[in-house]
């Protein structure tokens, strides 16, 4: 991810290239990669004694956190974007603002620098200091969306994109945000024809087999094709702002539900990593097997 954000925004030549032309640049990012790689094999020899539920559960405190700054993100951004999106299509700018000043907030790319950015950074901070993964609250405010939308239409006449273009938005992040948790539920459908049947040590490797062949290789997959170069479904509506064609009528923000694509692709490589570890504990018999209480699974 580092070395995407160096070749995509900072127009560096990618490490493999120093395969074909050394440069300073590409040495650079090779270094990123050995030193993450000798970190990672610093830490394995140092937290030798930790079991494996432990790992596990520090991998998923990671996630949540992750997941956790996303609600709170797209909480913000939701609610100052479709604010703008209604002062921009109602013209209101214009009474507080000069006619040039208005003119920034049509603009996807003011807009997204100096609303979204700032805004984003406010989320991850909030996400540090509270609790709740908010998905129920992200529930509620999609059903209060839409019964606004419903009585905005019939009773007032009135119906704009933006209004719809909120609880995309915000369906979007619920789906997409709430998978890596539901897997660690284990609230995802599993059909099963023998697996209940099975012994606990059986359902470890069975668990932990399918997390790396079926689980991580997914995983890497969306991320792999998603950041690959600027023109990748994720990286290029980033890094041009992309909105939807209904332009300034709708809200900014269709550059995000790309970047909701490598969110998900980030967390549920995490969460199955997590649940890797955890079957593994339960194949070697570890104690503190972690007991599902509401099981939602099928």
């Amino acid at each position: 991810m580092i070395d995407n954000i160096l070749i995509v925004g900072f127009e560096f030549p990618g490490a493999f290239s120093i395969i074909n032309n050394f440069s300073l640049p590409s040495f650079f990012e090779i270094a990123i990669y050995m030193i993450i790689f000798l970190f990672t094999i610093i830490m394995v020899l140092k937290n030798k004694s930790i079991s494996l539920r432990k790992e596990a559960e520090l991998l998923h405190v990671i996630n949540v956190y992750l997941i956790r700054s996303c609600f709170w993100v797209i909480f913000l951004v939701g609610l100052v974007d479709i604010t703008i999106a209604f002062f921009r299509v109602e013209k209101i700018f214009e009474v507080f603002f000069t006619k040039e000043f208005s003119s920034n907030f049509t603009r996807p790319i003011f807009v997204g620098t100096f609303v979204h950015i700032p805004l984003i950074l406010i989320g991850f901070i909030i996400g540090k200091f509270t609790k709740t993964l908010g998905f129920h609250w992200l529930s509620l405010l999609i059903v209060i969306s839409e019964l606004l939308i419903v009585i905005a239409r019939f009773i007032f006449s009135y119906e704009q994109t933006f209004m719809g273009d909120l609880v995309r938005y915000w369906y979007a992040g619920l789906f997409l945000f709430a998978s890596a948790y539901t897997l660690y539920e284990e609230g995802h459908v599993r059909v099963d024809i023998f697996y209940q049947g099975l012994q606990n040590k059986t359902k470890g490797l069975v668990n932990s087999v399918g997390s790396i062949v079926l689980g991580v290789s997914t995983s890497m997959t969306i991320i792999f094709i998603g950041f690959n170069g600027k023109q990748s479904i994720i990286n290029s509506p980033i890094l041009n702002f992309e909105i939807t064609q209904q332009g300034s009528v709708g809200m900014f923000i269709k550059y995000h539900l790309a970047m909701f694509l490598g969110v998900f692709g980030i967390t549920m490589l995490i969460q199955f990593i997590s649940y890797f570890f955890e079957s593994l504990a339960d194949y070697n018999g570890e104690e503190g097997k972690r007991v599902i209480e509401n099981q939602s699974s099928h």
